[in-house]
């Protein structure tokens, strides 16, 4: 219930209970760099800043929601959490959370994930949470899925379905949690923000450009959301940008209309940004990013013109990865090179006008889980994927149609 009166709050703040700050102490306030070897080596006027949120326990920003989630259930008697994850980022998160608090995690984790990352769900099961390989034969939606193809590699969208059911069928004794898209995890993740505000101001400095990577919107909503708020107050004209896959462009490519948040229609209709609940992204090794839809109130943000969006090629990102560990020590997850190269793109564009800019960007998390995507790069096995603009229409012809 408390997460429940989180999701439709309209307070400007609100308080963050004890015994979650007393796990929050293990990392936060995370670190505050600028990337002055980087500006360096692009030869830019511009100063570059990143939030590097990859010093938590679980490597990247998700335990911003995931331990007063998992606080909260436990403080309502609940004992166990179903959960779904595609980069393995959130689950993790979550399965260290429910070590601490004593809750049960059963996870439904993307099958190409699952595949692509071994070593993130060893990290859940050494948390000690039960981990799947979605589409599974143990929900009927897995079941539904599999029997139209059997060799489905999953999508976030399915997994949600299965953990879903599993909670909506275990008579209130499970409860379900989600990682991004909704209001409440978006109102965890501003600490990232709202720490970087008193951080620059120690620095005497203020962003022109706030960046961060789009899958459900959660870090860059965490990184944004504060800045956002700032400059409406205060007439301010910083722009702000979000990254995201072009394998999987809601945010681009998205139509803004009513649609389910998981594939087989169990969850509530959001309006929001979507590629149609059925749609089915490539594989490609952001897996935190593969999700049809985005946040509601990204998405709002996005249809008033407030924040940019761009959607950049797999290689392209990886490309910016490389060059970002190779001058700033920090080998990033492969979702969050997309904010990098976003950022090097306005580094780069600075350069050519001469003009000073301030650009800050969320580094949502390291890599050290995701080698095998990087040794795909340096094979030359990654492949650039544009999904196809008739799949796109067709998956979002199934969208259901909502009358005002």
């Amino acid at each position: 219930m408390a997460i429940i009166q989180q999701e439709v709050s309209a307070e400007p703040y609100i308080e963050i209970p004890d015994p979650v700050r007393q796990v929050y102490y293990q990392w936060r306030p995370s670190p505050l760099f600028r990337a002055r070897r980087l500006e360096k080596a692009l030869d830019t006027p511009a100063r570059i800043y990143y939030k590097y949120e990859g010093t938590s326990p679980a490597g990247s920003h998700k335990p911003n929601t995931a331990v007063p989630q998992a606080f909260y259930n436990k403080e309502e008697g609940i004992k166990k959490i179903s959960t779904e994850t595609g980069a393995g980022q959130w689950r993790s998160s979550l399965a260290m959370a429910g070590s601490f608090f004593g809750i049960e995690i059963e996870i439904f984790m993307v099958k190409v994930s699952y595949q692509q990352k071994p070593y993130r769900r060893n990290l859940m099961e050494a948390f000690g949470a039960t981990v799947h390989a979605s589409p599974t034969r143990l929900t009927d939606a897995g079941q539904s899925i599999l029997a139209r193809d059997p060799e489905s590699s999953g999508s976030l969208g399915i997994a949600i379905s299965e953990a879903v059911e599993v909670a909506a069928k275990s008579g209130g004794k499970v409860k379900y949690a989600l990682g991004s898209v909704l209001n409440h995890v978006l109102l965890h993740q501003t600490i990232i923000g709202e720490e970087a505000l008193l951080q620059l101001a120690h620095a005497d400095d203020y962003p022109d450009v706030v960046i961060g990577c789009t899958g459900g919107g959660s870090n860059f909503a965490g990184l944004a959301f504060p800045f956002i708020g700032e400059a409406r107050r205060k007439g301010l004209k910083t722009r702000f940008l979000a990254a995201e896959p072009m394998a999987c462009p809601s945010l681009t490519r998205g139509v803004y209309a009513y649609d389910f948040g998981d594939t087989v229609g169990m969850t509530p209709l959001m309006k929001m940004h979507s590629l149609g609940h059925d749609f089915i992204p490539p594989d490609i090794h952001s897996g935190g990013l593969r999700y049809h839809g985005m946040s509601p109130l990204i998405s709002l943000l996005h249809d008033e013109g407030i924040i940019e969006a761009q959607a950049y090629y797999q290689t392209s990102a990886f490309e910016a990865a490389i060059q970002f560990t190779r001058t700033e020590g920090i080998i990033p997850a492969p979702e969050s090179s997309h904010a990098i190269r976003a950022a090097i793109n306005e580094a780069l564009e600075a350069k050519e006008t001469g003009q000073e800019r301030v650009i800050l960007f969320n580094l949502s998390g390291h890599g050290h889980f995701d080698m095998a995507a990087y040794e795909s790069y340096f094979a030359g096995k990654l492949r650039d994927y544009e999904y196809p603009a008739d799949a796109i229409a067709d998956a979002q012809k199934r969208m259901p149609k909502v009358t005002m």
